[in-house]
């Protein structure tokens, strides 16, 4: 039979039903078999002919089955042939023979596609987290060392604005204390020679090798 997409299909079915009413089955209808077997083919036929290929064979086979149960109990109220529908049952349900082979190949070709997008899929949600993450914690990071460089300088030029007012206060005062730090900054971090002027003879350099004995010291501890 025709399927809905204008593909082919082998279908093996069973009607399972009983009789409801004796007397309209055994002289409202001729051939009550031939009958339901015959109706049943037509409704069958419709409902495929209203239904995908791949959903007959696989997604919604269950839903062309009730489809197929209503319409045939349907058309046989129609005929008033006193029998009740139980129920229809796929049990083959394949394409035509001569093309199997290529359908199984199309198939596997799909599955093989819905394989490969989940596992993309699955790549992408374990992925994407991840830089995000990583996005934000460089976010973070950047935030943090802005506001560390914004601290520093603020509060460098504070310092220079309140060393800025003490000058305006007393110049000579801020000038000399400035000096004085600067000169002890450089000093502290130089050797020392003391010269003593006022003793020994002509041509004589009194001389205490202060950063000699220091090393002294500490070398003989």
């Amino acid at each position: 039979m025709l399927t809905g997409d204008q593909n082919i299909i082998d279908i093996d079915y069973v009607v399972q039903w009983r009789i409801k009413d004796a007397a309209a089955y055994l002289f409202n209808i001729r051939n009550p078999d031939a009958t339901i077997k015959l109706a049943s083919e037509s409704a069958i036929r419709e409902i495929i002919g209203q239904t995908p290929l791949e959903d007959a064979l696989a997604t919604k086979r269950v839903e062309v089955e009730t489809k197929t149960k209503v319409l045939l109990q349907k058309i046989l109220d129609s005929y008033e042939a006193g029998v009740a529908i139980d129920e229809i049952k796929m049990q083959k349900v394949d394409p035509p023979s001569a093309v199997i082979d290529a359908f199984n190949d199309v198939q596997r070709a799909k599955q093989d596609r819905e394989r490969q997008q989940n596992e993309a899929q699955a790549y992408s949600n374990d992925i994407v987290p991840k830089a995000k993450g990583e996005a934000s914690k460089m976010v973070q990071d950047a935030t943090a060392y802005k506001e560390k460089l914004t601290k520093e300088a603020d509060g460098e030029a504070k310092r220079f604005i309140s060393v800025y007012n003490a000058y305006k206060t007393n110049e000579v005062v801020t000038r000399r204390r400035l000096f004085l730090e600067r000169m002890q900054d450089v000093f502290g971090r130089s050797e020392k020679v003391i010269i003593d002027s006022g003793q020994g003879g002509p041509g004589v350099v009194p001389y205490l090798p202060l950063p000699e004995l220091r090393k002294r010291a500490q070398g003989g501890q």
